[in-house]
């Protein structure tokens, strides 16, 4: 029950932060603070005179009310829009520009500009989740009971990046104006918009009265990459027995399969002219394609209570070798269970890098199953691949029984085990003792540091 007030609690005085900054200046909200302590202090105005601050800034902040009221922009004074980039990378800045047009016959100036964004606030499903902690002092327990810093890392977690207020230049009338935001997404996800305020201040520069546009858009922010050093990644070709319909460049085989109509980037010389002088349009032959390299990226998102960090850190490793595999010539396909089990595949014109980014920019953990089911996934996939980089959470038998089985089946492995920072002790290779080079502890915080030992 208490722990229900305390949500409800946060969640209210959140909103009451975001309203005030949205509504007052730095001037105005020291100039409130000021009121309110006079308000105090002057209670008794016998012993002191504080009564007369007090009166004086109320009636300011009333002037600066009525200000706000009267001198906001009415509707249609003002359209914007705003252009965003395809993508932006977590950790790295971004810009994008939003144009401010002045729909009026008359110039405006004072205006400012702030960035609607979606409500970070969670659920109570999600802030009712107690996060374990492996040292369970006082502070601990009572921060549990409070909730004070799991409401600070859900809001973090569901706020991707944070813009401020943004000046824009004078308009002239009928003008428009560009005005360009520089952001550094902290986290990868989507950062929604769900509009734009534009605002100006009073007479005295302590309120802000506002007009909200909707302008619903989002931005895609991909994970951070690591610099790999270089990865000769191990296998040979195997046969895929969907041939053609695994890859759209020329394959090993020149079996003849069909006829199809043509697609950009097909060959010239697999131009069936016969059928091109009898239809009057493009039709080349289609090859069979049944032999060429398969890689798979083994993403475990399988997580331990409070590990969400080392979660995110392991989701950057998979995009660093998703960016760094070189798959003009072969197949990566990106293996993880989510809320089901998934296989994104890329590679000689199946699919693009990005498309891949853009699945790890969106995947979560897997709360609802447990390990055996990316094992089994990973199983049914082994026969087609060449080889598999597996990027783990944990190194617990049920891991060591995968890489096992893997092993069993005769496919070469690149082992990545992303532990917690607080990590301490080598991880005992188990069996990849005799492949020690291809085994690799990746400790969250210092994932760069331990790559460039490889």
């Amino acid at each position: 029950m208490l722990r229900r007030f305390f949500y409800h609690s946060y969640r209210r005085l959140f909103a009451s932060a975001r309203w005030l900054g949205r509504r007052f200046t730095r001037a105005g909200e020291f100039a409130l603070g000021l009121t309110m302590l006079a308000a105090v202090i002057g209670a008794d105005t016998n012993q002191t005179t504080a009564y007369q601050a007090f009166a004086f800034l109320a009636a300011m902040f009333g002037v600066s009310a009525l200000w706000t009221i009267l001198r906001r922009f009415g509707p249609g004074v003002l359209s914007v829009q705003r252009l965003l980039p395809r993508f932006g990378t977590a950790g790295r800045a971004v810009s994008y520009t939003v144009r401010v047009r002045n729909e009026s016959p008359r110039p405006q100036r004072g205006v400012i500009l702030l960035e609607d964004m979606e409500d970070p606030r969670p659920s109570w499903q999600e802030f009712a989740v107690k996060s374990p902690r492996r040292k369970r002092d006082a502070a601990a327990w009572l921060d549990d009971w409070l909730g004070a810093s799991r409401w600070r890392d859900l809001v973090a977690r569901r706020q991707p990046a944070v813009i401020g207020a943004q000046v824009v230049p004078d308009l002239p009338p009928r003008g428009e104006v560009e005005v360009r935001i520089e952001v550094t997404p902290r986290r990868r996800g989507r950062v929604h918009f769900t509009g734009m305020t534009l605002a100006r201040t009073d007479v005295f520069g302590m309120m802000l009265g506002h007009r909200r546009l909707p302008w619903p858009q989002s931005l895609l922010v991909l994970p951070k990459r690591y610099v790999l050093p270089p990865i000769a990644m191990p296998g040979t070709r195997q046969y895929q027995t969907a041939g053609v319909a695994q890859a759209s460049s020329v394959g090993q085989s020149d079996e003849f399969v069909s006829l199809r109509d043509y697609r950009p980037g097909d060959p010239l010389r697999h131009i069936h002219w016969k059928s091109v002088a009898k239809t009057d349009r493009l039709i080349v032959r289609e090859h069979e394609d049944e032999f060429f390299v398969r890689h798979a990226l083994i993403l475990d998102t399988f997580v331990a209570g409070g590990e969400e960090e080392t979660f995110e850190e392991a989701v950057s490793v998979a995009a660093s070798f998703v960016c760094t595999i070189q798959t003009q010539e072969s197949l990566l396909d990106l293996l993880f269970v989510g809320t089901e089990a998934y296989c994104f595949t890329a590679g000689r014109g199946v699919g693009h890098i990005e498309r891949m980014l853009e699945v790890l920019a969106g995947v979560n953990t897997c709360a609802g199953k447990s390990f055996p089911a990316l094992e089994s996934l990973v199983l049914r996939h082994a026969p087609l691949v060449s080889g598999c980089v597996c990027v783990f959470l944990a190194w617990d038998e049920s891991r060591r029984r995968l890489v096992r089985l893997l092993q069993g089946l005769r496919v070469p492995l690149r082992v990545c085990v992303v532990t917690g920072a607080g990590q301490t002790g080598a991880l005992d290779p188990g069996p990849m003792k005799n492949e020690p080079h291809h085994f690799h502890v990746l400790r969250a915080g210092k994932i760069q540091e331990d790559l460039s030992r490889w």
